[in-house]
């Protein structure tokens, strides 16, 4: 029977379902949790508290708020506003498919299309002086090491770098478990400065950063011994690309992005780079060769005798 709900109890229930039945990663549920709560408020002071009565004229005003702001709320990014009108119609194709709703109205409420944005790439001679700027002594320094090398040598997202557990390295054959989106698993190799930052670490550093926590499989560690936080390994890439004097804009992925571009400017296929990456589509991977196909028209310009003819 259908019934109308309490918007904000309907959105715990999706936030649940999210999170049980399809293993939603943590950062992409924290992102829908701050979204759909902005949607409650949104609904409630245009008096609709209960989903059954919302419109598709409630979400595309709702889009509107969110590009043009309120007292409360700065304008977001077109790639936010489209973000959250996502979770927005997540939420209905959820309350419609439970029965909680007897209609979605979000069927033909498409958010805007992102504009497509190239991910920032360094050099590879930024990316070296970046690599080499770590003292090779001290704990933090040897900590601090490994993990730039272990991040620009698997393209591993920081959270799952900080997620590794010893268990997950496997030194012998040169290959990361890491843990991506979604659950999934991928195996990636990596290079043999790599091996070489994470032995001086496991061997010289860890022991002692562990002895001062209670015990934990993490590979990476902060000062109390205890795992570090993605912030913290965030916090580590940005002063080390300061202290390397690295001008251009460093983002958590900027190691990343230039493990793809690299890749692909050394003459990789692109799906080998979406299986490395650990992304689901191809899609996704290939606007990493705008940036090389972007390169290769600079140095033509610059390079070819008659590329101005």
């Amino acid at each position: 029977m259908v019934r109308d709900t309490a918007v904000s109890q309907v959105v715990a229930a999706y936030l649940d379902h999210l999170t049980v039945e399809r293993g939603t990663a943590r950062n992409t549920l924290d992102g829908y949790t701050r979204d759909l709560r902005r949607y409650t408020a949104f609904l409630e002071g245009n008096g609709v508290p209960e989903l059954g009565g919302v419109g598709p004229e409630h979400i595309t005003a709702f889009g509107v708020a969110l590009r043009e702001g309120d007292s409360e709320h700065r304008p977001l990014a077109q790639s936010s506003s489209a973000r959250a009108l996502v979770a927005v119609r997540g939420l209905h194709r959820f309350a419609h498919a439970e029965g909680i709703t007897e209609h979605d109205p979000s069927r033909d409420v498409r958010p805007p299309a992102p504009a497509k944005r190239l991910p920032k790439a360094l050099p590879l001679a930024d990316v070296l002086r970046l690599l080499d700027m770590p003292a090779a002594e001290g704990e933090r320094a040897l900590r601090d090491r490994a993990l730039l090398e272990l991040l620009y040598s698997t393209g591993a997202r920081i959270s799952e770098a900080v997620g590794l557990d010893l268990d997950d390295i496997d030194e012998s054959e040169r290959t990361v478990l890491l843990d991506g989106k979604g659950g999934r698993q991928r195996l990636v190799p990596f290079g043999r400065p790599a091996l070489a930052a994470l032995d001086a670490y496991l061997v010289r550093a860890r022991p002692a950063l562990a002895a001062k926590g209670r015990g934990t499989s993490a590979v990476f560690l902060n000062a109390r011994g205890g795992r570090l936080s993605r912030q913290s390994a965030w916090q580590v890439l940005k002063t080390t690309a300061e202290l390397a004097g690295i001008s251009s804009s460093v983002s958590p992925h900027t190691l990343r992005h230039s493990f793809a571009t690299h890749l692909l400017e050394g003459g990789a296929d692109v799906r080998v780079v979406q299986e490395l990456l650990g992304h689901a589509s191809v899609t996704t991977t290939q606007v990493y060769t705008l940036i090389t196909v972007n390169t290769l028209r600079e140095v033509y310009a610059t390079a070819h005798p008659r590329a101005l003819g």
